[in-house]
């Protein structure tokens, strides 16, 4: 198992460049399955997730080529359905979030499909619901083997439909749309998810030579076209949001001067306005963000005087994803915020580590926590600890990078999954981080 062990209080500086989007390669990755022509993807994230659901994909049939560690090109052109119901794909692909929307890509191609219960993170429930609920307006029907925890999918036609969805979940629009291009005539999906990824996959699919409209709103209308006349193309993955986040809360708390590259600043969204409401200074040239070394920065409060809350919130809202990293920020800050994550019961649970660490957090209940900020006062102390799930694995690793002293983040696994090479690029900018078993 891997374990990071970090040396804090250094500033770091310099220039990095985000990876390309997670949350994106996962559903392009899906999408190969569409069509047995080639697609080539560039600037997918070389992390641990991206290499599991390549390896199911080559496991299926897919053949992959690897041009560069980011650059790969796949073709689903011999696929063994006999594998989808075999041991070694319901333990790979129960292991792996990511492998759920394979099932809409299949339904689409194959009228089959098999979906595990979800894998990955253990930030609370996850539910399939949208998924499931969404396949059945298009005709499929499905069975579930409570023993195996494994959904079984069938459609002889998939036909097209309304439906508004119980919840603008990411992955289960995606889904959906994947099986959607290729179902009867016309689909409408209300409270659709509109995220970047989600922008982005409908690129894709349009490239392909499927017929949706609406992207980037909470209405998507899919006109269905023929499996077989899905064409290969290229794509190139965003850089990841998450990232871009994360690099701007690490400048803050360590007092350093970071120029972030390439950010795709049009596609961030509220994301460097919530940093800037946390007292962090930042400038955006072209599609670059500075943020400039400063000493303090001081929390916002609303007009009025009330004190500022931050809440998680579908797209343009401020993403979940990077709740704990500005929670962590603010615990350094001037001031006192309210954080509200409403979409996961368990995010918040990492926050006994930063109070281990010396950090001044209420935690009021699952979902909410009031963090005041010390103002650089009293630095946080290292410490030992381990990385719960991904995010909130690189926020405790920022908060060490700021504290005082030695600390050792356990189950390094699960940064891995998220970031790329963390520990050599942050070394780049000065930290002090080694890998240790």
């Amino acid at each position: 198992m891997n374990s990071f062990e970090i040396i804090g209080g250094t500033p770091l500086n310099g220039e990095v460049t985000p990876q390309g989007a997670k949350n994106e390669a996962l559903q392009i990755l899906a999408a190969t399955m569409l069509t047995s022509q080639k697609i080539t993807i560039h600037n997918l994230p070389d992390i641990l997730d991206v290499r599991a659901l390549i390896e199911l994909l080559v496991d299926l049939g897919v053949d992959v080529e690897k041009h560069s560690p980011n650059d790969y090109s796949f073709q689903a052109k011999n696929i063994n359905l006999e594998y989808l119901i075999s041991p070694e794909y319901k333990k790979k692909s129960g292991r792996l979030r990511g492998a759920v929307m394979l099932a809409g890509p299949l339904l689409a191609r194959f009228k089959k499909a098999y979906i595990p219960q979800p894998g990955g993170d253990k930030i609370g429930r996850r539910r399939l619901d949208t998924h499931i609920l969404g396949f059945e307006k298009l005709g499929a029907t499905y069975t579930y083997n409570e023993e195996q925890h494994f959904f079984t999918l069938e459609a002889n036609q998939l036909v097209g439909n309304y439906m508004l969805l119980d919840e603008p979940s990411v992955t289960g629009t995606a889904n959906i749309l994947m099986a959607a291009i290729c179902a009867k005539g016309k689909t409408r999906i209300y409270n659709a998810a509109c995220e970047p990824y989600l922008q982005q996959l409908c690129r894709l699919l349009n490239r392909m030579g499927a017929s949706i409209s609406g992207i980037g709103s909470n209405l998507l209308t899919i006109k269905g076209v023929d499996a077989d006349s899905l064409v290969g193309c290229e794509h190139t993955i965003l850089a990841d949001m998450i990232e871009v986040g994360s690099f701007i809360g690490l400048a803050a708390m360590t007092g350093g001067d970071i120029l972030i590259k390439n950010c795709n600043v049009k596609y961030l969204g509220c994301i460097p306005e919530t940093f800037q409401r946390l007292g962090i200074q930042l400038e955006i040239i072209k599609d670059d963000i500075h943020i400039p070394a400063q000493e303090h920065y001081k929390i916002q409060r609303f007009i009025g005087g009330d004190i500022l809350t931050i809440y998680d919130h579908p797209w343009p809202g401020f993403t979940p994803d990077l709740l704990s990293i500005a929670l962590v920020v603010a615990t350094q800050a001037k001031g006192t915020v309210l954080f509200h994550q409403k979409m996961f019961e368990s995010r918040l649970f990492f926050t006994d580590k930063l109070i281990d660490m010396g950090a001044q957090i209420v935690l009021c209940d699952p979902h909410r926590a009031v963090v005041v900020g010390l103002d650089k006062q009293s630095p946080l102390r290292g410490n030992t600890m381990s990385s719960p799930d991904i995010r909130a694995g690189l926020a405790l690793l920022i908060a060490a990078l700021s504290a005082q002293g030695k600390s050792i983040i356990q189950n390094g696994e699960q940064i891995d999954r998220g970031y790329q090479n963390i520990d050599i690029r942050l070394q780049q900018l000065g930290a002090k981080i080694r890998r240790i078993d």
